[in-house]
Parts: C-alpha cells; structure tokens; sequence
C-alpha cells in the first residue's frame, strides 16, 4: 500500500516538475534565444573561454520552437480543463485532442 502510495507521489513530483520548471524554462530559453539574435549580447575578440556566437537566424528557429513547445503544453492543458468542464474526455486517438463522451 505505502509503495502505491509512493509510486504515486513520484509521478505527481515528476509531472509537476517538468510543468512547474520545465516549461517556464523553455520559456526562457525561447526569450534568451531571441535577445541573442537581436544582439543584445555583444562579444568582443578575445582569447580562450570567449563565447562563440551562434548565427541569428539558428537562434530565433530555437526560440521560436520552445514557443511553439509551450503554447502546444498550453492548449492540450486548457483542452483537458475545458473538456472536464464539460463532462467529457480529452481523446488523443488521432493525434489531434478531442472531446470524447465518457463511458
């Protein structure tokens, strides 16, 4: 029963990990992402141990993909609240969410 009990709690912990931190980090990494290709920061010439600068156009593709990561997680978590809402389950048959009666 406590194993249950603990197996349990450790996918909560998980779960709650990867959308608690998780996803505000990639947030962040998205918004570093595209500071970096509008050059905010600058780096000078220097000897060993100076950051190598990755092209703009590499770094806004990696922003624009942790968006797309979080707004995804977002909508398939407001779906599942919206469906619940309604009585229903959210259904991933066929890739795409949708609300399916219960039983």
């Amino acid at each position: 029963m406590f194993a249950l009990f603990l197996e349990a709690a450790a996918q909560v912990a998980v779960i709650a990990l990867v959308l608690g931190a998780g996803l505000p980090a990639l947030f962040a990494l998205g918004v570093r992402s595209f500071a970096l290709a509008g050059g905010a920061a600058t780096t000078e010439q220097g000897g060993p141990g100076t950051p190598v600068a990755m092209p703009a156009p590499l770094l806004r593709v990696i922003g624009v993909i942790c968006f797309a990561i979080v707004v995804i997680a977002v909508v398939v978590g407001l779906t599942i609240i919206i469906a619940t809402g309604l009585g229903q389950v959210v259904s991933f048959e066929h890739i795409v969410p949708t609300f399916v009666p219960k039983g």
